[in-house]
């Protein structure tokens, strides 16, 4: 589940369409669910529920610009449980992992450095609802996660924050509310981000909102969606990506750090196959990437820029 949440919140100044996210390839609360009424959204019933979500992307070659290009393979799955009441409360114990492999091409430059392979991600989290009213939501959602390449302690890697905010339903087609959100790094300052909590249902069919992310998004991204059919979903998507890992202890950078940034714009077809399961198909691609390579404490030893290159996914969500 990355590291600003938004496209918004990388340094203030990217457009609203583009806010995007805090945790790694669909976190743990789609907010634009949460925020409409609790009849509405998966898990919202009375009682205990489980769930299951994850998801793969292949990302295409990248061309870097000292010479050699990289391509990656990601995977994520997380599961966990949920409760929630009649006046519309829930709280949910989530764990996830996820896998990003990395395949560096060419001998010169970044890629000839072989920084690093494969990265592992897990990750717990306690999402948390509360509503007032007919109207006001109250949400919390405290994360703690290690992330490393295969060989590295994970205790060296270990970060948390959380992310808290409230939205007011102004009427059935809009709810909308502030939230922030704060992220601990590897060796690196604390990130601080703002979050929009957005459900605007412009029309019928046609609405923006507060979506799940993909890939190391910090937090749920900003969707604008149509709905085709009553089983079938068309979207287009965009947010901030931040992957920031520990190295292994023989490497380039024993013990050093891997920073992987970019911004993904993607589409997607979804289709309720029923009320519990959801399949996902999606296309994009990332623009701005750049891959920073560090040492044990956290000073830059080389990074390069990447190429736009595109990608390819599934995803998945189940409830039991």
């Amino acid at each position: 589940m990355g590291n600003r949440c938004l496209f918004f919140s990388y340094r203030f100044i990217l457009p609203l369409f583009f806010l995007s996210s805090a945790f790694t390839l669909f976190p743990s609360v789609g907010l634009a669910e949460e925020s409409r009424s609790a009849k509405k959204f998966p898990g919202s019933e009375p009682g205990w529920s489980t769930f299951l979500r994850g998801g793969y992307v292949h990302q295409f070659d990248g061309d870097l610009d000292e010479g050699g290009s990289f391509n990656t393979d990601s995977f994520f799955l997380q599961g966990g449980v949920s409760h929630a009441t009649e006046y519309g409360r829930s709280i949910s114990l989530a764990l996830g992992y996820g896998f990003d492999g990395y395949d560096f091409s060419g001998d010169s430059g970044f890629a000839g450095l072989r920084p690093w392979y494969n990265i592992h991600s897990f990750r717990f989290s306690v999402p948390v609802r509360l509503k007032y009213g007919n109207n006001w939501s109250v949400f919390v959602m405290p994360t703690i996660r290690t992330t490393v390449e295969s060989g590295a302690d994970f205790d060296d890697a270990i970060t948390g924050g959380g992310f808290a905010g409230f939205s007011y339903r102004f009427s059935d087609r809009l709810t909308i509310g502030p939230g922030i959100g704060a992220v601990t790094q590897i060796e690196d300052s604390t990130s601080v981000f703002p979050v929009l909590i957005l459900n605007w249902k412009m029309t019928d069919r046609l609405s923006l909102e507060t979506g799940r992310g993909l890939g190391a998004t910090q937090g749920p991204g900003m969707t604008l969606k149509w709905k085709a059919t009553n089983s079938l979903n068309l979207s287009i998507g965009g947010r901030y990506e931040r992957l920031r890992f520990r190295l292994d202890k023989s490497g380039v950078a024993p013990k050093g750090i891997g920073d992987d940034r970019s911004f993904p714009i993607f589409g997607a077809v979804s289709y309720q196959f029923s009320r519990k399961i959801q399949g996902s198909l999606l296309v994009g691609v990332k623009f701005g990437g750049e891959l920073r390579l560090e040492d044990e404490k956290g000073n830059e030893l080389s990074e390069s820029d990447y190429a736009s290159t595109g990608f390819l996914g599934f995803s998945f969500n189940f409830l039991f």
